[in-house]
């Protein structure tokens, strides 16, 4: 218990300084800009899902907690947000790094996740400009407006409150899930998939859905012991969003929205590992 405890509270404080930073950030496009300021942001979301794979793509899961703030506020797209989600790795790249995989096959991986994230974003930013084409644009929202809270005390202060109060979501949900996952065991989730080829790429998905780095290092290492495919960790790593998607239920208003995300990027990430293992993708 006191080493799921410490496990917990490490990989929470992790993500601290990437909450107060993306907090500040709102909290400057709030107070300090102008309306005009605000479009201009938006309007710059275009090349969001370029941007967001490219960040996305480093070991860390804070980028997609930060992404996650940002879109709940509206500062970047629901593409560039999908993009983060899709290309995070989480802990693959340092259990690569420590088990001394080849560049290469590193380099690969990334490639075709980065690839995926980019064009998913993208795809996805057309369809829903077309889509409210004739409706009107979705403001910037207010951090104080959907929090309700009395954010007149500054900038700096206003978003060390912001980034605790998620913190200590963040830290509880992190419990949850490390308790689950060392009751059941890597073991047992490990089986599910074992020599399922067919159905592997939608049982990989579902632990990717874990809000947690369990899932990464779950599928990296039946990668690595030759328990799944490829085409199955791909699809894995790019569900695994880490804290995000528990995050995303905590600071985006609208479950039904939060599970269509959801749901969008579990089909992304479970189509596109099926059409990998069917072009005979291996690695």
């Amino acid at each position: 218990m006191l080493e799921i405890l410490h496990h917990t509270i490490i990989d929470s404080i992790k993500l601290l300084p990437f909450l107060f930073v993306t907090y500040l950030i709102m909290e400057y496009i709030e107070h300090k800009t102008s309306k005009k300021a605000k479009e201009t942001i938006k309007k710059s979301g275009k090349y969001g899902p370029l941007f967001g794979s490219i960040l996305g793509i480093f070991p860390q899961c804070g980028f997609s907690v930060s992404a996650t703030n940002l879109y709940s506020a509206r500062v970047i797209t629901l593409g560039t947000l999908i993009s983060v989600y899709l290309v995070t790795s989480d802990e693959m790249i340092p259990i690569f790094i420590s088990e001394a995989v080849p560049i290469d096959v590193m380099l690969k991986i990334l490639g075709i996740k980065l690839i995926i994230g980019i064009i998913a974003g993208f795809a996805i930013d057309l369809v829903y400009r077309k889509y409210h084409k004739n409706q009107e644009e979705e403001k910037i929202v207010e951090l104080c407006e959907k929090d309700h809270c009395h954010c007149e005390e500054g900038i700096i202060k206003s978003s060390i409150k912001h980034s605790l109060n998620i913190f200590i979501y963040i830290l509880i949900i992190t419990f949850i899930i490390n308790l689950i996952v060392h009751f059941i065991g890597e073991d047992v989730i490990a089986s599910f998939i074992y020599n399922k080829p067919i159905i592997g790429p939608i049982l990989a998905g579902l632990i990717g859905l874990i809000p947690n780095c369990a899932s990464s290092v779950v599928l990296t290492k039946m990668y690595l012991e030759n328990v799944i495919t490829v085409s199955t960790l791909i699809s894995g790593l790019l569900v695994g969003a880490g804290l995000g998607l528990a995050v995303l239920f905590k600071t985006n208003k609208g479950v039904k929205e939060n599970i269509k995300i959801v749901l969008l990027l579990y089909c992304i990430g479970v189509s596109s590992g099926i059409i990998l293992g069917f072009l005979g993708i291996n690695i």
